[in-house]
């Protein structure tokens, strides 16, 4: 199974103006029993306590190194561009998913809310570059380093670590500001992705962020 650290080919310093942080679904509805009953569920106690203990904090951590280095720093979550959902991607209304536009379900939690000048894509599949246009506004940005983080690991994470290695982005996944519903889930991921990704914990990216140099 999948150990840190990891060494990878992708393991390259990140460079000044050219790296960016994503994170990934951080929204009311996958993080608030209130939206979503299974979360109070034993079932969930696992993804709960390591959302809020861990992940969370890990990721305001990101966002403050991220801002005090005036790095970019983007923002993905599933939302529908209409309060109906017509426009949703066939899976989703297979799966009746529907976050309408401006819900508060639909709303990035409190702790990570973006600042005014933060890009916020509002996606209606698991890939946020399959269903926004994210890889155009990175491309203007002139990023070469994508950090990611987010939940859950094995859905979204994973797509938007394939997809972006795919289109020639060198990928950090944050390990330890990403969760699933189970560790078993969570570590069998990062095995599977671990040849599209440099994977690695909050310290080391911080650090990382600390030594890059204008």
């Amino acid at each position: 199974m999948f150990s840190l650290p990891h060494h990878s080919p992708r393991d390259l310093p990140f460079t000044h103006d050219h790296t960016a942080l994503l994170l990934v679904d951080m929204q009311r509805a996958w993080l608030e029993a209130r939206f979503d009953a299974h979360l109070g569920t034993a079932e969930a106690g696992y993804f709960m306590r390591r959302a809020h203990q861990q992940v969370i904090p890990n990721q305001q951590r990101l966002l403050n190194a991220m801002r005090a280095t005036r790095h970019n720093v983007l923002h993905t979550h599933i939302e529908s561009l209409t309060a109906d959902g017509r426009d949703r991607s066939l899976d989703h209304k297979l799966s009746n998913m529907h976050l309408p536009k401006g819900s508060p379900e639909a709303q990035i939690i409190a702790e990570l809310t973006p600042l005014e000048n933060e890009i916020v894509l509002p996606k209606t599949s698991s890939g946020v570059f399959n269903s926004t246009n994210i890889d155009y506004v990175l491309r203007n940005l002139q990023t070469r380093h994508l950090i990611v983080a987010g939940i859950v690991t094995d859905q979204c994470v994973d797509m938007a670590v394939r997809d972006a290695a795919d289109r020639g982005y060198l990928v950090t996944l944050v390990e330890d500001a990403c969760a699933t519903y189970t560790e078993q889930r969570h570590l069998a991921c990062l095995n599977a992705i671990k040849g599209y990704c440099w994977i690695t914990d909050t310290e080391t990216v911080l650090g990382r962020l600390l030594e890059m140099q204008p």
